[in-house]
């Protein structure tokens, strides 16, 4: 008895002895998030601070970032490519396969994909002395060096010298850009090449055929034939190849499984351990497109047989658990709502604006000025005590870039769009110069300025912000209209302080389950699917809201390098190696990183609940939805605005003196 009462008293020590353990872990997560939200209240004091000792006009060392963009590219136009192959020696295979596995950013490629771009690379020769790329000029090649020795060199500085295995001039299979290095030859070299085109038909063609196979395998599985095809392809896109080898066990027959699996290549073996038997019962042997373990997708199965791998050249599986499933399958209705589907599109023109012509506007100032041309200030006869945006772009400029479609596309998204959080087109001009948007004014100015004058925002400022844009994105992602450019300088603030996303130039209409494969964006806020040429949809524009969460936190985005490469390859390497600043709340952690997940499948916005799912986030407990769509809430920052024709939100620029070519080509007449 006495043993017994021991036992007790012992175990009952040690309940208490957890008990105080779990209250004083309790303790120090709330003494955690007492010091998180002090953080808050003294960043919040410093920023306004920031706000008070530096002069508006003061420009603090960030400059605004241009965005970038290859051609517009359709499969059709992709898949009519012919990729040639180039006979090479076996060491010649070797040695560029190993230089794509030694440079950061092909090394992220997938073994289909570096053998072709392998057998695709054709050799050139230069001579002693000879320029392969020149700084400033237009390229399109990557190369790979075999024999000889190259300078390279900036501005007439040397940076190093490159010999046998390397990969140099990667950047210009992404998109068209000029050469940032010059790079000469100091012996006879001989290199292997691939150009743009060629490498993304290998890009595209490759992950096209992979996602149609995996479909195919999944429209053959009971659980997964009667799901919608965006569904079907969100599935596709999570499969995960597993390798097993001759006798290795897939299955073991008792155990808890949680997966499931199609046989992509190979062939298992199905056995069996009756009771009272001590060695296993061939039952049957399964081979390519057949598929096991899908109970194990429904709830928690034991597993009643054996799976074997029985192939001497070893088993290919696509696997994919039950908490992937389970995210993915649930309706994903808020991204196909079927009221959307046919929806009239062609929303008429304003009538108050039908007859209004280029004629009738008056510049009164400049608010802005970018690549492809300026947004002024202007009047319009007739709209008296009313100003507006007159966004010029320069035609010459459109066409050189070959962005004619995107244009076209910003055109009929602006014009048929109707969210209080998007800045409204009434009419489009042209003439032989330019194209022209009369747009909405939004004289709160630029969100960038503000952040450029403060530093940074507090947790609450950046959650009204986020909060903004998630209704915009709200709106164009159930149209199946991908943003693709969100940045703090495309977020404009209206004179009561809510803002509007701005420069459509890169939206466009894909629909739902679909792909696009033009890369596009900027920098720092580019997902890794676009870096990658693996195709992207609506998710890589909740990648990017996770990017501006972390800007507007701390003043910089997390992935951000000397050159454009470099911060690629550091977006390659994935939001886990960042060190968040302490700054960023525990919560505002969290959902950042669940927003840049590598795979866009597992983006918190990408699943079954769409972006319900970022909005019941922990970070946005109790924020007040209702009054952001309503315009009663409170916002953080009301920027003054004096009259209809103050611009003193907006930085000063000099007047356009340059001379702007024609265009005649009359690529522009349904503008």
């Amino acid at each position: 008895m006495g043993t017994l009462r021991d036992l007790q008293r012992a175990l009952q020590e040690k309940i208490e002895e957890l008990r105080e353990r779990d209250e004083l872990i309790d303790e120090l997560e709330l003494e955690l998030e007492e010091k998180d939200q002090l953080i808050q209240r003294l960043q919040s004091e410093l920023d306004k601070y920031r706000c008070v000792l530096r002069p508006a006009t003061q420009k603090v060392g960030r400059a605004k970032r241009q965005a970038i963009s290859a051609e517009p590219t359709s499969f059709s136009e992709i898949s009519s490519k012919k990729t040639e192959s180039y006979v090479k020696t076996a060491t010649s295979k070797d040695l560029i396969k190993a230089a794509i596995l030694d440079n950061d950013f092909m090394k992220n490629l997938e073994t289909s994909q570096i053998q072709e771009i392998v057998d695709c690379m054709y050799p050139v020769e230069y001579s002693k002395d000879q320029v392969i790329i020149k700084e400033g000029d237009v390229g399109s090649l990557v190369y790979v060096m075999e024999e000889g020795k190259v300078e390279v060199t900036k501005e007439g500085n040397k940076l190093c010298t490159m010999g046998p295995g390397k990969v140099f001039g990667e950047l210009a299979i992404l998109y068209n850009c000029t050469r940032t290095a010059t790079v000469r030859a100091l012996t006879k070299a001989k290199l292997w090449a691939i150009d743009r085109q060629c490498f993304q038909a290998i890009m595209m063609k490759t992950t096209l055929q992979k996602q149609q196979e995996y479909i195919e395998f999944l429209t053959s599985v009971p659980t997964f034939k009667d799901l919608p095809e965006e569904t079907i392809s969100k599935i596709a896109d999570v499969l995960e190849e597993c390798i097993y080898h001759e006798g290795e066990f897939i299955i073991r027959q008792g155990a808890i499984g949680d997966t499931f699996f199609i046989i992509k290549k190979g062939i298992v073996n199905v056995t069996r351990t009756d009771p009272g038997s001590s060695s296993p019962k061939f039952i049957r042997s399964l081979k390519k497109g057949d598929f096991f373990g899908e109970k194990a997708l429904q709830g928690e199965d034991i597993r009643t047989a054996n799976i074997v791998a029985a192939d001497k050249d070893s088993v290919v599986c696509l696997v994919i658990d039950r908490d992937s499933f389970s995210q993915l399958i649930g309706g994903l209705g808020h991204v196909s709502n079927k009221k959307y589907e046919h929806e009239e599109d062609n929303v008429a023109v304003d009538n108050e604006f039908a007859n209004v012509k280029l004629t009738d506007t008056e510049i009164v100032a400049t608010l802005g000025v970018g690549g492809f041309g300026r947004v002024e200030l202007v009047r319009v006869k007739g709209f008296n005590n009313r100003t507006f945006a007159l966004k010029q772009l320069k035609k010459k400029h459109i066409v050189e870039t070959r962005q004619q479609d995107h244009i076209m596309s910003e055109k009929k998204i602006m014009g048929e769009a109707r969210s209080d959080f998007i800045v409204r087109l009434f009419k489009t001009f042209k003439d032989s110069k330019y194209l022209y948007m009369l747009l909405e004014v939004c004289l709160g100015g630029e969100l960038w300025t503000i952040l450029r004058d403060r530093g940074s925002f507090d947790d609450g400022t950046t959650r009204f912000y986020t909060a903004c844009v998630l209704e915009a994105f709200t709106y164009l992602h159930q149209r199946g209209i991908i943003y693709r450019d969100l940045k703090p300088e495309n977020l404009l603030l209206d004179s009561k302080g809510y803002i509007k996303l701005v420069d459509f130039g890169f939206a466009k209409k894909i629909g739902f389950g679909r792909k696009t494969w033009t890369f596009c964006g900027t920098p720092e806020y580019v997902a890794p699917e676009i870096i990658l040429n693996k195709g992207h949809d609506l998710s890589a524009d909740y990648w990017s809201l996770g990017i501006l969460m972390f800007e507007l936190l701390t003043g910089s985005p997390p992935f951000s390098g000397s050159d454009p490469m470099k911060t690629y390859n550091l977006i390659l390497k994935g939001i886990d190696i960042m060190e968040f600043p302490r700054k960023i709340s525990r919560n505002a952690h969290n959902l950042i990183k669940k927003l840049c997940k590598d795979n866009p499948s597992e983006r918190l916005g990408n699943q079954k609940n769409g972006i319900k799912d970022i909005q019941k986030h922990k970070w946005f407990e109790g924020f007040n939805w209702e009054g952001l769509r309503s315009k009663t809430l409170c916002p953080p920052i009301v920027q003054p605005v004096k009259n209809t024709t103050d611009t003193s939100n907006f930085d000063d620029y000099p007047i356009d003196e340059e001379d702007t070519p024609e265009d005649f080509t009359g690529w522009d007449k349904d503008f």
